[in-house]
């Protein structure tokens, strides 16, 4: 649908006015998060977006605080699933289980029935785990005897994977992979962010309430604001060029990537990129 300047003028308006949880949501984080201000721009993204996000660092660099923080400040309900060699899918989705009394089976619902799942050290479950989580993130559903389930939205699988020990891991799907809007790398703090680091968790000081301060209509709403905002066709030409890049390496003068590329980016790729772009305009 062709907008016009009114209904782009109408539109920065209401996000203006919208917008105000954003700035809450990094002033109650800022209590307990010291710099990674990439990481947490990106979890947000991937929040307004509707994308989940997959965050690869070494251990000890705040990757689950900063999402069990992130839940912490909007009204939804969260739930930590600790990944291991030996979890089955039914300890992720849920199950049948025999009621005596009833002389039937009922469902027990697992941790995936909720809004924030925090799927830690991911890599480390086996296949099985990994296809019933795939359903759960593409689908928004699962399937748990013959019958299938919604997942409430808003549903954001948030993932850590640590990258320098490979023992008892299992690579991750390429399908599995693609269905993460975003990989984000998560380097090490400034000396003098690690400096505060170590005065706040040295003091023997009480550790800061993370308080709700968004609810869930607010991020329905300002999800949907997202997808009207306004993106100019040389924007749109921009992505298709960076993910065709990725096909036809040769096409755009870049030779040397042809031989390091096995598959370019899907046409989910561009959309994941629209989005964030979109995301990212909301927030600034």
């Amino acid at each position: 649908m062709l907008q016009t300047s009114e209904d782009i003028r109408l539109l920065n308006e209401t996000i203006n006015h919208k917008a105000g949880f954003v700035t809450r949501i990094n002033e109650e984080l800022s209590k307990v998060i010291v710099g990674q201000h990439g990481m947490v721009e990106r979890l947000m993204i991937g929040l307004l977006s509707n994308g989940h996000v997959l965050l690869e660092g070494v251990p000890g660099l705040a990757k689950t605080l900063s999402i069990r923080s992130l839940s912490q400040c909007i009204d939804t309900k969260f739930s930590r699933i600790q990944f291991t060699p030996d979890l089955l899918p039914a300890d992720v989705i849920g199950t049948m289980i025999y009621n005596q009394v009833k002389n039937e089976f009922v469902v027990r619902k697992g941790p995936i029935f909720s809004n924030f799942i925090l799927a830690d050290e991911i890599n480390r479950a086996p296949a099985k785990v990994q296809s019933a989580l795939l359903e759960a993130m593409q689908e928004k559903q699962v399937t748990i005897g013959d019958t299938t389930y919604k997942l409430e939205a808003p549903f954001l699988v948030l993932a850590t994977q640590n990258p320098i020990e490979q023992e008892g891991t299992y690579p991750l799907p390429e399908a599995q992979v693609d269905r993460f809007m975003l990989k984000v790398i998560v380097g090490y703090p400034t000396k003098s962010e690690e400096q505060l680091i170590i005065r706040q968790n040295t003091l023997g000081m009480t550790a800061p309430t993370i308080n709700a301060v968004a609810s869930t209509s607010e991020i329905m709403e300002a999800k949907e604001l997202v997808r009207q905002i306004y993106m100019d066709e040389k924007v749109e030409q921009y992505i298709l060029n960076i993910v065709f890049a990725t096909r036809f390496p040769g096409q755009y003068n870049l030779p040397k990537l042809i031989s390091l590329i096995g598959f370019g980016g899907s046409p989910r790729a561009s959309i994941n990129l629209a989005l964030a772009a979109k995301a990212y305009a909301f927030f600034k």
